[in-house]
């Protein structure tokens, strides 16, 4: 588990196929001395594994399903990534609860200055957008940002400098895609409320929870 909130950045110093995926190595900008080999490490938000180490430098395995969900398939050497490593039980969670794996992808639409802040609109499909509420979390290339408003085709975030200095969005510009991880809460509270599973309905456990049960008590 992470908590969005980006660690350093670091550089593609090579991206090869590797059996059905892809073997990339990066470069951090920082010093990786307390991190081995197996620690996870969120690139851009993507969950991947540390298969080899030297320094400040780490490659990963990046599977089908990650090249197809995010934007790491187009990654090319010398693109600035994020960087977060694992979380710690003892740490404060001063993110959100983010999970590093990606749900889908987005794109900038627009990048407006307002002078101490930016705000910053994206593009997602609908799928992504139904897990999205107003001041509700999402991972933009793994950060952590609070929505301001959305709908059903996106939503807009406010950024500050920090933010803006620190990460990979101070490179970014509209038109540029990057990957998105809703709530997980979210993805949860949906299933308990509708059922939705792999299993035929007959052979699901009842929950007890459904919209006239949220009205009654007060929730709706």
């Amino acid at each position: 588990m992470f908590t969005g909130i980006i660690e350093t950045m670091g550089s593609v110093v090579a991206a090869r196929p590797a059996a059905a995926g892809s073997r990339m190595t990066i470069r951090a900008d920082m010093d990786l001395a307390s991190t081995k080999i197996g620690d996870s490490i969120a690139v851009n938000g993507a969950c991947l594994t540390a298969v080899e180490l030297s320094g400040s430098v780490f490659a990963v395995d990046i599977s089908p399903e990650t090249l197809t969900k995010s934007t790491l398939g187009d990654t090319k050497p010398g693109t600035r990534v994020n960087l977060e490593r694992a979380m710690r039980l003892s740490d404060r969670l001063d993110g959100h609860l983010v999970s590093g794996h990606i749900d889908g992808q987005g794109k900038i639409t627009y990048i407006r200055d307002l002078g101490s802040i930016l705000v910053i609109g994206f593009a997602v499909e609908e799928a992504l957008a139904r897990y999205m509420i107003k001041k509700g979390s999402v991972a933009v290339d793994g950060i952590s940002l609070t929505i301001n408003k959305c709908d059903n085709h996106g939503f807009e975030v406010t950024i500050i400098p920090h933010t803006w200095k620190i990460t990979s969005l101070g490179i970014k510009k509209a038109g540029d895609f990057i990957n998105i991880e809703t709530d997980i809460i979210g993805k949860y509270v949906e299933k308990f409320l509708t059922g939705h599973s792999t299993e035929k309905p007959d052979q699901m456990p009842k929950s007890g929870i459904d919209m006239e049960m949220l009205v009654k008590t007060g929730f709706l």
